[in-house]
């Protein structure tokens, strides 16, 4: 496993790659703020418009992990500085598209460049900071996201409202500069340099990455591509630059708490889908309340993601994961008894806020503290495409859930139901994977 004792601990570089990641993140939510706008002027409708997010999500998932191949064998630093270009690029290709079809291009270049940060974000703190401090730096760069998130999407509706959807795609160029600076200097190269992927890992990317679109593309009622995934899947694992990414998969001490975060990262079928139909159809809410919620729920995130870090540093990770879950389960079972209203229902959700917030912190630093040495970037495609995953299927299986039920209150508390059983199986695939 990766022990590099000798590292001094530096901040800097943490704040660039908390900044980074607040880029990332926040390109889905301010996106989804300027759908309808971008629908109209570009006479496409609301199922096209979706696919301004899919174009995001899709290559973000489907080549993280040969980016994080990628990224392990050159120069991480140079590696870093192309993706933050690379979204700058992207960003303004998108806001001076003058049809549908180049907005979802510069949309495809964003996510490719959004993987290559995740695909970085393991390396450089494994670079910047001490063994000893490496759950505090991971717990403050999500902290930044969380809050960062916080403000992006009302802020994108102020933009959108002010100059136009367009300008919703350069309001973060200020900050990319800042960032691209603070990286330059920041940041420590090893003199590998930018070397062109090899033919090797090429036919991984198409195949592997064609394996996970076909994976998400399935649960958009596509269910057929799922044998497609499955073929394109085995034809990977026979090639031989797929061996040191399995052996990877075959420890248990990185398997299991990867199994946890896909299946944890499920429970985003609450927030994104059971969530925003149960405030409107049974407490008679608007948009604004669904809003509230989600709000206090990111803020319990927020609040104890930097605690987690540092408890995942002076009691172990594995120890402040399984507390984090513990909680979340707890804040996913009190949603099962008769919600009275708004405020009966935020005090629910800030308690699993609260241990996602625990959690997060300390499942990245588990998997990080488990990644061999040399690999990394490998180990963060891998975390990213786990949870992308998760993520995914969670809202399609609280859908399928919600379209069996009598009626929305029935459909909520069956659908939180089932994510709670999904959770706890996650749990209990972290509890033997504690590491001696």
């Amino acid at each position: 496993m990766t022990t590099n004792v000798q590292v001094k601990t530096r901040w800097t570089p943490v704040v660039t790659l908390a900044l980074a990641m607040l880029v990332v993140a926040t390109e889905m939510t301010v996106a989804a703020v300027a759908l309808p706008s971008m629908g109209a002027e570009l006479a496409v409708g609301p199922a096209a418009t979706a696919w301004v997010l899919l174009a995001y999500t899709l290559p973000m998932a489907a080549i993280a992990i040969p980016a994080g191949r990628w990224v392990d064998r050159i120069d991480v630093r140079s590696a870093f500085l192309l993706a933050l270009l690379g979204i700058g690029v992207a960003s303004v290709l998108t806001a001076a598209a003058p049809v549908f079809w180049v907005l979802v291009a510069g949309r495809v270049v964003q996510g490719v460049a959004a993987a290559l940060v995740l695909a970085a974000y393991m390396p450089i703190v494994l670079d910047a900071v001490g063994p000893t401090e490496r759950g505090r730096a991971i717990g403050y760069v999500i902290t930044i996201m969380t809050v960062g998130g916080l403000a992006g999407a009302p802020l994108g509706g102020v933009v959108v409202g002010a100059f136009g959807w367009r300008a919703v795609f350069l309001m973060k160029l200020p900050v990319l500069v800042v960032v691209l600076w603070m990286a330059f200097r920041t940041l420590r190269g090893d003199g590998r340099g930018l070397a062109m992927p090899d033919r090797g890992l090429w036919l991984e990317s198409l195949l592997l990455g064609g394996a996970i679109t076909a994976v998400l593309l399935a649960f958009e009622d596509m269910p057929w591509l799922v044998a497609v995934a499955v073929v394109l899947g085995v034809a990977w694992g026979r090639l031989p630059a797929s061996r040191p990414v399995l052996g990877l998969l075959r420890q248990r001490v990185f398997a299991l708490p990867l199994l946890t975060l896909t299946l944890v990262a499920m429970s985003g079928g609450l927030l994104f889908l059971l969530l925003p139909y149960f405030v409107t159809d049974v407490l008679a809410g608007t948009p604004e309340d669904v809003g509230v919620a989600l709000l206090v729920f990111v803020a319990g995130v927020g609040l104890l993601s930097a605690v987690a870090g540092s408890l995942a540093d002076r009691y172990g990770p594995w120890l402040v994961a399984v507390v984090g879950l513990a909680v979340t389960i707890v804040g996913l079972v009190l949603l099962l008894p008769p919600v009275t209203g708004m405020v009966d229902l935020s005090w629910r959700l800030a308690v699993m806020g609260l241990g996602q917030g625990l959690f997060n912190a300390a499942i990245n630093t588990l998997l990080m503290s488990m990644a061999p040495e040399g690999m990394a970037g490998a180990a963060g495609g891998l975390s990213a495409t786990a949870r992308t995953v998760g993520s995914t299927v969670g809202p399609a299986v609280a859908a399928l859930v919600v379209s069996q039920a009598a009626d929305s209150g029935a459909g909520f508390r069956t659908g939180v139901a089932v994510l709670t059983v999904v959770v706890v199986l996650g749990g209990a695939a972290l509890l033997p994977a504690r590491s001696r």
